[in-house]
């Protein structure tokens, strides 16, 4: 690491302390060649995968869509905001855990359509309907016969 003070890249590393969150090191610094104490801060760099969508175009992960997605499900059902949460949290987790630069927007409504199923039935068959599209009353039905197997 270079000093902040005279540039010279040759720095040494005099004290490390990991932060009370477990998130960051901070680490105590001093330039060999001008002797000045300096310090730093170390962190993981994670980032979210972009999403492709079905029309090909790219677009950052955003978290706040996939709330949407599941608040709109779930308008009016008696599910707890931290189960909610928690589902998205299992979401983002998944997404980090393929360690892929990329996923489709069609991963995502999956994993979505995953967490809604063990939440509330309901929301999952609203969920499940403009996901995919349905365009008459058997497609309806196939997604209740698909849920009940299920539980």
């Amino acid at each position: 690491m270079k000093c902040p003070f005279c540039g010279n890249a040759d720095t040494q590393v005099i004290d490390s302390r990991v932060s009370e969150d477990g998130t960051s090191i901070r680490r105590r610094r001093r330039c060999l060649a001008c002797e000045k104490r300096f310090t730093t801060f170390e962190t993981a760099d994670v980032r979210m995968p972009q999403v492709v969508k079905s029309g090909g175009h790219r677009s950052e992960f955003d978290v706040e869509r996939v709330r949407t997605s599941f608040l709109r499900a779930l308008h009016k059902r008696p599910v707890p905001t931290a189960l909610v949460d928690d589902a998205i949290d299992r979401i983002c987790h998944r997404l980090l855990q393929l360690g892929e630069r990329e996923v489709s927007s069609r991963q995502i409504g999956e994993m979505v359509m995953n967490e809604l199923a063990k939440l509330d039935k309901v929301a999952y068959i609203r969920f499940a309907s403009v996901y995919r599209s349905f365009q008459d009353v058997s497609e309806f039905s196939e997604a209740i016969k698909e849920i009940q197997k299920s539980s």
